[in-house]
C-alpha cells in the first residue's frame, strides 16, 4: 500500500466514515461544476469534465448529484470565485505531500493546511520543495474480478500507449503519459472493460516507508485533508504495509 497506489487510495476512501465520504462527494461535485463552467457540459471536448466524471464514477457518486453539479455549472454563477493552487510540504517520516487546492479564501486555506501539516508531524513547504519528486501520469485501475486475463489486458493497453503494467493482488494498475489517457480509456471501453479508476494524477519517482507511530499520524493527516473542503486531491510518496 503506497501513496501512488491508486487501488490503496480507493480502498481507503471506500472505508472512510460517512462524514469524509460526504466531503468527497461535495468536492467532486464542485470539480464537475467548475469543469462545466470552464469548458461546457460535453465531456468529449472537455478533458477536465471527463476526468471529474470518471472520478465521480469510481467514488460511486449518485447520478442525481452529478446532474445537479452539471446544471449548476450551466447556470448562473453562485457568486463564488474559486482559485486553484498547489501546496507542497512534508508529512510524517519525511514523506513528500502535494495538495490540489480549490478555494474562495486563500488565507483561510493556507492557515488550515499549515495547521494540519503541523498537527500530524509535518510541515508546509515552499513552492517546488517536493513537486520535483512527482510526474503527471494517466493511471488506470482494473479489478481482476471484472477482467482477469492478464496477458490480454497487458497487450491491449500497451498497444494503446501504456508505459507500465503492474499486476497486484486484486487489480491491474496501468500507467501512461497523460496524452495517452483517451486512447487507453477507449481501448478498455471497446472491450467492455470498466476500470475501477481512470485519472490523470501525480506519481512519485520513489516512495518512503512509513513505520511505527508515523503510520497513525499519516492516516490522521490524510483524513484531515479529506475533511477539509478546500483540498481537492492529496498526492504523496508514502508507503505503508497493508496490515498497518
Amino acid at each position: 500500500m503506497s501513496g501512488h497506489s491508486k487501488w490503496a487510495n480507493i480502498k481507503r476512501k471506500k472505508g472512510a466514515n460517512d462524514a469524509i465520504r460526504g466531503k468527497i462527494t461535495t468536492k467532486i461535485g464542485r470539480e464537475i461544476t467548475i469543469a462545466v463552467r470552464m469548458g461546457g457540459a460535453d465531456p468529449t471536448g472537455n478533458m477536465r469534465l471527463k476526468l471529474a466524471l470518471s472520478k465521480a464514477k469510481s467514488n460511486n457518486i449518485p447520478k442525481d448529484n452529478i446532474n445537479r453539479a452539471i446544471q449548476k455549472g450551466l447556470g448562473a454563477s453562485d457568486g463564488s470565485n474559486y482559485e486553484e493552487m498547489t501546496y507542497e510540504g512534508y508529512g510524517p517520516g519525511g514523506t513528500a505531500i502535494m495538495l490540489d487546492i480549490l478555494t474562495d479564501n486563500r488565507n483561510r486555506t493556507a492557515a488550515d493546511v499549515r495547521h494540519i501539516f503541523t498537527k500530524y508531524g509535518g510541515s508546509l513547504g515552499a513552492t517546488g520543495c517536493v513537486s520535483w519528486m512527482f510526474n503527471k501520469k494517466a493511471v488506470f485501475v482494473v479489478e481482476k474480478e471484472s477482467f482477469d486475463d492478464e496477458d490480454a489486458l497487458m497487450e491491449l493497453v500497451l498497444d494503446a500507449g501504456a508505459d507500465d503494467f503492474v499486476a497486484e493482488d486484486e487489480v491491474f494498475e496501468i500507467t501512461a503519459e497523460p496524452d495517452a489517457f483517451d486512447g487507453i480509456l477507449q481501448a478498455l471501453n471497446d472491450k467492455g472493460i470498466e476500470p475501477a479508476s481512470a485519472e490523470i494524477t501525480m506519481v512519485p519517482d520513489n516512495t518512503v516507508k512509513v513505520e511505527g507511530e508515523n503510520v497513525a499520524s499519516m492516516q490522521k493527516m490524510l483524513d484531515a485533508f479529506d475533511e477539509n473542503d478546500d483540498v481537492q486531491e492529496v498526492y504523496g510518496n508514502y508507503e505503508m504495509d497493508e496490515e498497518d
